[in-house]
C-alpha cells in the first residue's frame, strides 16, 4: 500500500459566510478532514496593476495530497474571487494519530 502524503491547503475568503460555506462543502465532500477558519487577516497584494488592501479570513485545510486537484477545483467552482488563492504545503511530519484521523475521516463511507 502506498504511503499517504498529507497537505495543508491555504485559501483566503472575503467574509465569514463564504469561509463557512466553503469549509462545509470541502468537509461534506470528503475533500478535507478539517478546515480551520482564521479571522483577522489583512491582505496586501497587487491586482490588475493596483495595490489592494483587504480584510480577509484564512482557511487552513487539512487533506491528503491525492485529493488536492479535486479540492482545488471545488474551491474554484464555489469561491467568489475571480482568482482564489489555492496553495498547498506538503506536511513532512505530524502526529501519527492525527494523520491517521485525517485518513480515516476522508476514507469513511458516507
Amino acid at each position: 500500500m502506498p504511503e499517504r502524503r498529507y497537505q495543508l491547503v491555504l485559501s483566503t475568503c472575503p467574509d465569514r459566510e463564504t469561509a463557512e460555506r466553503l469549509a462545509e462543502v470541502l468537509v461534506e465532500q470528503r475533500l478535507a478532514a478539517c478546515v480551520n477558519i482564521v479571522p483577522g487577516l489583512t491582505s496586501v497584494y497587487r491586482w490588475q496593476g493596483r495595490i489592494e488592501k483587504d480584510p480577509e479570513l484564512l482557511l487552513l485545510i487539512k487533506t491528503e495530497a491525492g485529493r488536492f486537484e479535486a479540492l482545488a477545483r471545488t474551491l474554484r467552482d464555489h469561491h467568489p474571487y475571480e482568482l482564489p488563492e489555492v496553495v498547498a504545503v506538503t506536511l513532512s511530519n505530524g502526529s501519527a494519530d492525527y494523520l491517521n484521523w485525517i485518513t480515516t475521516t476522508l476514507d469513511e463511507a458516507p
